[in-house]
């Protein structure tokens, strides 16, 4: 019997992830979450990735600090983040995120940002019966 469990990154990231300049505002930041119903947004920086952003930092280091909605993406972003390629193996990603206690990880390829690997998309692939799986397949609250 063929092993059907994905062995890439590739097969189970979210492809096409939202992104921003860093030069724009944490408003539009939040507001491209929003829309594309996602808590982490990746930070480009001349059409290469320079960061993440994820509602997590805005609350922290923007709201937490009085700093409005007008200031840059890249003062609330995490700069030089863990990242994978597409061929990367599923355990190597799973040790990464452990190692770094992260949560998601952009896929890139020649500096581009290809995709998002979140611990939600690992669960639906490693036990789509689990509670983590359902929350993360279940439709958006908004």
């Amino acid at each position: 019997m063929a092993n059907t469990m994905a062995r890439t990154v590739a097969d189970v990231m979210t492809t096409s992830p939202a992104s921003i300049d860093g030069g724009q505002p944490v408003s539009a930041a939040a507001a491209l979450m929003r829309d594309n119903d996602t808590g982490a947004i990746i930070v480009n920086d001349h059409g290469r990735m320079s960061g993440i952003v994820t509602d997590r930092d805005i609350t922290i280091r923007l709201v937490a600090d009085d700093k409005g909605p007008d200031t840059p993406v890249r003062e609330a972003c995490t700069p030089a983040v863990e990242v994978v390629c597409p061929d990367t193996s599923i355990d190597q990603a799973v040790q990464l995120m452990r190692q770094h206690a992260v949560r998601r990880l952009p896929v890139v390829e020649d500096g581009r940002a290809v995709g998002i690997l979140s611990i939600g998309d690992l669960a639906m692939e490693r036990d789509p019966n689990s509670a983590l799986a359902d929350i993360s397949s279940a439709e958006a609250t908004r």
